[in-house]
C-alpha cells in the first residue's frame, strides 16, 4: 500500500515539509483544493501566516473537508498550523478547526525580532530525543485539555502535543534537518 502525505500548499513553507517526509520514504501531496483530501492518509498542516492560510481554507473550499477528514486521519500542525488546529485562539483573523483541545496566543513567544532556536526533549513512543526548535514568531499553549498529551516543553510551556493521531507543533522542525517529529507522526500514519 501506497501512503500519500498531504501538505496543505496555500502559503507557507509546504516544500520543506515536503522534502522531509519524502526522505521518511512517503509519497506526498501538495493540497490545494479538497478533492485532494481523498487521495491522502494524513496531512500536515504548515507554519506560515495564520489570518492568511485560515482565510484561504476558506476561499478554496478546504475548512469543512479538512475538518471532515480529521475525524479518520492523523494530522500535524507546525506553528501557524498549530494555531489553526486548536480549540481557541487569541486572535480574531483566525478561524480554528477545532483538532487539538488546546488554546493559544499567536505570536506568544514575542514577535520575529524575538525569534530564537533551543534545543528541547520530546518523548517519543519508545524513549525520547533532543531536539533542535526554531521559533519563529511562535504561539504559545496557553491551556491543554484532558485528552491532550504534552511531548515536548520549553520553559515549562508546553511545545509539542498530541491528541489522538493529531500531533501539534509550537516550532518549525522543518527547519532543522531534524526528522525526529516527522517521523513521529508518520508512525501514527502507520500504525
Amino acid at each position: 500500500m501506497v501512503v500519500t502525505v498531504g501538505v496543505l500548499a496555500l502559503q507557507g513553507a509546504f516544500a520543506k515539509h515536503q522534502q522531509i517526509v519524502e526522505q521518511l520514504g512517503f509519497q506526498t501531496l501538495a493540497v490545494r483544493y479538497a478533492d485532494e483530501l481523498a487521495n491522502c492518509s494524513a496531512l500536515i498542516i504548515p507554519g506560515g501566516e495564520s489570518s492568511t492560510i485560515s482565510l484561504q481554507l476558506d476561499n478554496n473550499g478546504l475548512r469543512e473537508a479538512v475538518t471532515e477528514f480529521a475525524r479518520n486521519h492523523p494530522v500535524m500542525g507546525t506553528c501557524a498550523g498549530l494555531i489553526l488546529m486548536a480549540q481557541k485562539t487569541d486572535s480574531r483573523m483566525v478561524t480554528t478547526l477545532g483538532l487539538l483541545d488546546i488554546s493559544v496566543s499567536r505570536n506568544g513567544w514575542g514577535r520575529q525580532v524575538h525569534s530564537f532556536t533551543a534545543n528541547i526533549t520530546i518523548a517519543l513512543d519508545n524513549g525520547s530525543a533532543d531536539v533542535p526548535a526554531v521559533f519563529i514568531r511562535a504561539p504559545r499553549i496557553d491551556k491543554t485539555g484532558p485528552g491532550v498529551e504534552v511531548l515536548g516543553s520549553y520553559d515549562h510551556q508546553p511545545v509539542l502535543v498530541r491528541q489522538g493521531g493529531h500531533l501539534g507543533v509550537t516550532f518549525h522542525p522543518e527547519l532543522t534537518g531534524d526528522q525526529s517529529i516527522h517521523d513521529l507522526f508518520l508512525k501514527s500514519v502507520v500504525t
